[in-house]
């Protein structure tokens, strides 16, 4: 039976790749490459290293995919779903056009494909069509969450507290019920200047893990228009952003319970 390897590759630095990652890499008889066009080619750029410094397997074959664009009218799940079925239709002719029926298809993900990436629930359009039949594999990876943490020598959580996981357009609608700490990924709208509390910390990154990385804390109120700019102008420089970033507000006496 066909097989996908869902590969997490890390957040950006190719010493991230674990043993597991290198073997299941070496496994595939076809590697796919997203590609994104030129605003984002450093993305394609880091899996072609991955390949050039871990592949030993002549047999390999690397493909190129061009990545559709999601629709911006409509909502915005709508939009998601048709992209991620478009994806799938990638991945299924795929399997069907350039695979053996005992061969492998390894997908390199950014950082780990359990958190806040959409492979997995592509494959799972890919099942649910049912017109190939495939095992899948899973491999983990490094997230810019770790990477984050690393970088500033910091602890995710707090003895004893729990941390949110959200989305900057999540953190925009106002602050989680559920924590006083909030590790924010994807965000495009820098929600982080919607947090108003005057004590709130912020341990900010982006491009996290390459050697474009760049790191900043410190209180939020007096950070926020330095992140702010310096956002503005690493965009401007590479023509895209990826950051990262754990906001983190006093703790209440019910926490401290």
């Amino acid at each position: 039976m066909r097989k996908i390897l869902v590969i997490g590759i890390g957040a950006g630095n190719p010493e991230h790749m674990t043993v597991q990652a290198i073997k299941a890499l070496n496994r595939a008889d076809v590697l796919l490459i997203p590609t994104k066009g030129t605003e984002k080619a450093y993305l394609a750029e880091v899996r072609r290293e991955i390949c050039d410094r871990f592949l030993e397997n002549p047999a390999c074959r690397i493909l190129d995919y061009a990545v559709p664009v999601r629709r911006a009218d409509g909502s915005y799940e709508d939009g998601v779903h048709d992209w991620h079925r478009a994806i799938a239709g990638i991945y299924e002719r795929t399997l069907l056009d350039e695979l053996g029926e005992d061969q492998a298809l390894g997908l390199l993900v950014w950082g780990d494909p359990m958190l806040y990436d959409s492979t997995l629930r592509i494959v799972g359009h890919v099942r649910t069509a049912g017109r190939v039949a495939f095992e899948t594999e899973v491999i983990p990876g490094i997230t810019s969450v770790q990477a984050l943490c690393a970088g500033h020598g910091i602890a995710l959580n707090r003895i004893g507290l729990p941390v949110e996981i959200t989305t900057g357009r999540r953190l925009a609608e106002g602050w989680p019920q559920s924590s006083r700490d909030a590790l924010v990924m994807l965000d495009g709208v820098q929600a982080f200047r919607t947090v108003t509390d005057p004590e709130a910390e912020i341990w900010w990154g982006a491009y996290l893990g390459t050697p474009h990385e760049i790191l900043l804390s410190g209180r939020l109120a007096d950070m926020a228009e330095t992140i702010t700019q310096t956002r503005a102008k690493a965009r401007a420089e590479h023509g895209w952003i990826m950051d990262t970033y754990l906001i983190r507000r006093p703790a209440g006496e019910e926490d401290a319970a």
